[in-house]
């Protein structure tokens, strides 16, 4: 059954008698980010197309471990590349029905020309120019609404790993719609945002930490990636 609140009820409720946010409930995103606030059991909510979803207990082979190596193959190259800013699941205000929590997020800063801008309570709001999730399988939300609402807010690149599958997918807008990127020859996929963010698909898969990061750093040895940080500079 879904729940739906009135913002009057809401407004006229002191904070400790609002309810706990349920999945299937269907909000507004101020009304979302009110019970979100007072629910202090809540550790992960998404409001998607203004239904809300809860996260159930993250677990450390689907989830936790394939999250950690995202993070930290994203974090090497944020690090080396002024301009971009990374984000590890932070809340992304992205129109009035649609608050995600994603993954990660990689975006290039607003005063080097990016997308997204950073609200006064600090959030992002706007589409950052990558985002990843990580989804236990391929009949997740991820590869459904949520695929199709990050495409219509202007993600320009979305990458999901299938855990339970051990598979993933890196999609870039081409003509307003998402393309499956494959990978080249040598197995790695190459970023069309972010020049010098290369991907060792099969390395990143079998827990091959050390062969993902030799990758990345000959990524931010190219020519594109210098590039690419004088660019963000010149802004």
């Amino acid at each position: 059954m879904v729940r739906e609140y009135s913002p009057q009820t809401q407004a006229n409720s002191p904070q400790e008698h609002l309810p706990p946010l349920q999945s299937g409930d269907r909000l507004t995103r101020p009304e979302f980010e009110r019970l979100y606030a007072a629910d202090t059991h809540a550790k992960k909510a998404e409001l998607i197309e203004g239904i809300v979803y809860v996260a159930s207990p993250l677990r450390h082979q689907q989830h936790g471990k394939p999250h950690s190596r995202v993070i930290t193959w994203l974090g090497v190259y944020q690090s080396l590349t002024p301009g971009v800013d990374l984000s590890d699941a932070p809340t992304v205000r992205l129109d009035l029905d649609n608050e995600p929590q994603p993954d990660a997020v990689l975006f290039i800063e607003p005063d080097a020309g990016g997308q997204t801008r950073l609200s006064d309570d600090g959030y992002i709001e706007g589409a950052p120019e990558l985002i990843v999730e990580i989804a236990a399988s391929s009949a997740a939300i991820d590869r459904g609404s949520k695929k199709q609402v990050y495409r219509r807010n202007g993600v320009l690149e979305y990458v999901i790993w299938q855990s339970y599958e051990n598979q993933l997918e890196w999609f870039y807008v081409i003509d307003g719609d998402y393309r499956l990127l494959s990978p080249d020859a040598d197995g790695i996929i190459r970023s069309q945002v972010f020049p010098g963010l290369w991907l060792a698909v099969e390395a990143l898969l079998n827990n091959q930490m050390a062969q993902v990061l030799k990758v990345l750093q000959l990524g931010l040895n190219s020519p594109e990636h210098s590039d690419f940080v004088q660019k963000l500079a010149n802004r």
